[in-house]
């Protein structure tokens, strides 16, 4: 029998591995998060799912896009601290929630053996229908599976023993853009590293007129800041904290 699950997510992890679907989405919704455990000393590992080729807003070939996204999610990386960058090279726009997708993610979290996992909320978020981009609730549902039962099994996906990655388990899940989010951390004092992030994304953001881009995300802060009950002028972003030990 266990004993009773912990109110709150560990102070300090080792390890974390960020597992979402585009470039930039860790970004948006997580790079000031990235950056206060970068300080901390947390290694953290970003797996992305899709290289983001189905993105863009002038006229770049779709066969340039996907190498043109994976530098600049490696330069929006390098701003919060983070080396270790992987692809999973799946399409983008066309995500399902197979099997192998999650042996892929489980294939990582075997490798990377971390103490918490940062990936998007499976749930739709009425509020906010622009987080509830189809990707993202497949591969937060995806890692969710990877997560529970796959990774930490061993009897699942035996060719993963086989590449001798032995079963492991992730205490703790961190679920952006969830319609449920229950803890919140104050990102203001390392704010100027995730608008470096933001703006590492060229094809993405460069149509913004200058300054809009900092004061969407930054509006957006402050409200989830406020939200929570922190100071005025504030900045934060939460996620919906799940123990999964």
């Amino acid at each position: 029998m266990t004993g009773p699950l912990p109110a709150a997510p560990a102070a300090h992890v080792e390890r974390v591995l960020c597992v979402l679907a585009h470039p930039d989405d860790v970004d948006f919704g997580s790079a000031g998060t990235v950056a206060t455990w970068t300080a901390a000393g947390t290694e953290v590992t970003y797996c992305i799912v899709t290289d983001g080729d189905a993105g863009g807003f002038d006229e770049t070939p779709r066969d340039r896009m996907g190498p043109l996204r994976q530098a600049e999610q490696r330069a929006a990386a390098k701003e919060v601290g983070v080396e270790d960058v992987r692809f999973l090279g799946y399409p983008d726009g066309r995500l399902e929630l197979t099997l192998d997708l999650r042996r892929d993610i489980s294939r990582v979290i075997r490798q990377v053996r971390p103490q918490r996992v940062l990936t998007s909320s499976p749930e739709r978020f009425w509020e906010r229908i622009g987080a509830s981009h189809p990707d993202h609730m497949t591969v937060g549902e995806s890692t969710l599976r990877a997560v529970y039962p796959d990774a930490r099994n061993p009897f699942a996906f035996p060719e993963l023993l086989a590449e001798g990655l032995e079963a492991w388990t992730v205490p703790e899940v961190w679920l952006g853009a969830s319609p449920r989010a229950d803890h919140v951390v104050d990102v203001t004092d390392v704010v100027d590293r995730k608008f470096a992030a933001l703006r590492s994304h060229v094809t993405q953001v460069s149509h913004q007129p200058e300054g809009q881009l900092e004061e969407f995300v930054g509006d957006w802060m402050r409200q989830t800041a406020q939200r929570f009950g922190l100071p005025e002028g504030r900045m934060a972003e939460a996620f919906h904290v799940v123990h999964t030990a």
